[in-house]
């Protein structure tokens, strides 16, 4: 007998938060606080709060999207199918917002104004900044902050390098636009020409994975530039930037191909795994 049971609240919740890029920049936050010396209690705590953050974007995005994907049939958001309650989604959202809030305090004045507005950005983009021009200004914002987050954490007066500000930041964009890209028909015929849009699929996939490769450029530049790397880190750093550089090529040829699928974002995921064991082997050159 085939199993038919509807699977649980939680489940579904987990479904409706974006579980991939969630997953992608809590790991990210960690492995860079880590990466600075932040004892483990710390890169705990800064890992709640920004998983806690990223839900809560995620599962605003799925609760103020309903209608959205519901009239052009998006079978992979549980709120559309009607499997959870809209409402049910609201409140785990705000839920989540609140407790990011709670946790970011702990984190110390600079990283604590530096997650709020980080969540802030992306709460932004969810209530209306996607359906502009102004759509990839919360993803630039909202990463270039996140070394902010990780390294101010504790109140000690530390801050990011400025190249992790930068990679950060330029990784924003390549965030948004593949995203975005296997859905430019569908928003397009529910009113939403954000950035990407506008520039169309060729224009966006390019600067989608031209910004990885400047990402690993700026991660390549930082480590090496720091100093203290050594034979091995310095191995480390061209192959890791190698990587991206032939994920990126894929991805290109992908878009040029006519192909905007979901791997084209998986592409950009793998390539921020590759940076993130780069800024982990980074290490203290991460702080300014």
């Amino acid at each position: 007998m085939s199993d038919t049971r509807r699977p649980s609240t939680v489940r579904l919740l987990f479904a409706s938060s974006h579980p991939g890029p969630t997953v992608t920049v809590t790991v990210l936050a960690a492995v860079i606080a880590a990466a600075v010396g932040h004892p483990w209690w710390l890169v705990v705590l800064v890992a709640l709060a920004v998983v806690a953050g990223q839900l809560s974007i995620g599962l605003a995005n799925d609760w103020i999207d309903v209608d959205r994907d519901r009239a052009v049939g998006r079978s992979d958001k549980p709120v559309a199918r009607g499997l959870i309650a809209v409402g049910t989604v609201r409140t785990a959202a705000v839920t989540t917002a609140s407790v990011a809030v709670l946790l970011s305090l702990a984190l110390g004045p600079v990283a604590a104004v530096a997650h709020v507005v980080l969540v802030a950005a992306g709460w932004a983009y969810d209530a209306g900044l996607k359906r502009t021009v102004w759509s990839v200004v919360p993803f630039v914002v909202a990463f270039g902050l996140l070394p902010v987050v990780s390294v101010a954490a504790g109140g000690d007066g530390s801050w990011p390098a400025w190249w992790a500000i930068a990679t950060g930041a330029v990784f924003g964009v390549a965030i948004h636009c593949t995203n975005v890209l296997p859905d430019l028909l569908d928003d397009e015929a529910t009113g939403v020409r954000g950035f990407p849009h506008r520039l169309g699929l060729r224009g966006a996939g390019t600067l989608a994975f031209g910004s990885l490769v400047v990402a690993a450029a700026l991660v390549l530049g930082g480590q090496v530039a720091g100093g203290g790397v050594g034979t091995a880190g310095t191995v480390l750093a061209v192959v890791g930037a190698l990587v991206v550089v032939v994920l990126a090529v894929v991805g290109i040829r992908l878009v040029f191909a006519g192909r905007p699928t979901r791997a084209l974002f998986r592409l950009v995921i793998a390539s921020s795994l590759v940076l993130v064991v780069e800024l982990g082997v980074a290490g203290a050159r991460l702080v300014a």
